[in-house]
């Protein structure tokens, strides 16, 4: 277990600051990436750099490398020498955990190939938003992956995409993302997701950056 993550879950500052900060800063990224009333794809990249600035702000940008290749599968920073994988996923009930990315592999025999010699190898911090709801932060150990992969078999951690469609990657099974997020040695910090009642200008900071001289 890393114990620098765990003490985001330890620490009373830092978790109640967590749980005042998510719900507004996971807002300004969803307004950010609406287009005509939908939230684009482009908002996975800004939930990213939140949980990543939350890193860097908490532990400081000398332990935080952020200079990690788009090839790779799970890793999306790394702290000290520690690889870290950042999910998200919005859901309308704090039970429901579909659609999670375990790889964005969308090839069917890359996919089964995966599938068949995937092996967890970062920890993963995982933010359940579920707004109006109870949800989560989570911090989800390599070995707890590992060994809820081990228990449940591969068959039902994984959820490969059905053969014809237009799938978007690999997915963790809802019992399988369960089981993870329930684990004894998982922390979980819980989000009230209540929506701030602000509007969002998104073009403020570049008209004010064109503003000066």
């Amino acid at each position: 277990m890393n114990n620098s993550l765990a003490s985001l879950f330890q620490d009373p500052l830092i978790a109640r600051r967590i749980q005042q900060k998510f719900p507004l800063l996971f807002h300004i990224a969803e307004e950010e990436s609406r287009r005509d009333g939908k939230i684009g794809m482009e908002v996975g990249t800004l939930r990213e750099r939140i949980v990543v600035s939350l890193l860097t702000y908490y532990f400081g940008e000398e332990r935080v490398n952020t200079q990690v290749p788009t090839t790779e599968s799970e890793k999306d920073v790394v702290l000290d020498d520690s690889p870290i994988s950042i999910k998200t996923i919005t859901s309308s009930s704090s039970d429901s955990f579909r659609g999670v990315k375990v790889s964005w592999t969308v090839d069917t025999a890359k996919a089964k190939e995966f599938s068949e010699s995937y092996n967890p190898t970062c920890d993963i911090l995982f933010v359940h938003i579920c707004w109006g709801h109870l949800g989560a932060f989570y911090y989800i150990p390599k070995k707890v992956q590992q060994d809820t992969l081990a228990s449940i078999g591969r068959e039902c951690y994984i959820k490969l995409p059905k053969v014809g469609t237009n799938p978007r990657g690999i997915e963790f099974s809802n019992q399988a993302l369960k089981a993870l997020c329930e684990h004894p040695e998982t922390h979980k910090l819980a989000i009230d997701w209540i929506k701030p009642d602000m509007k969002v200008n998104i073009y403020k900071r570049w008209i004010e950056l064109w503003e000066q001289d």
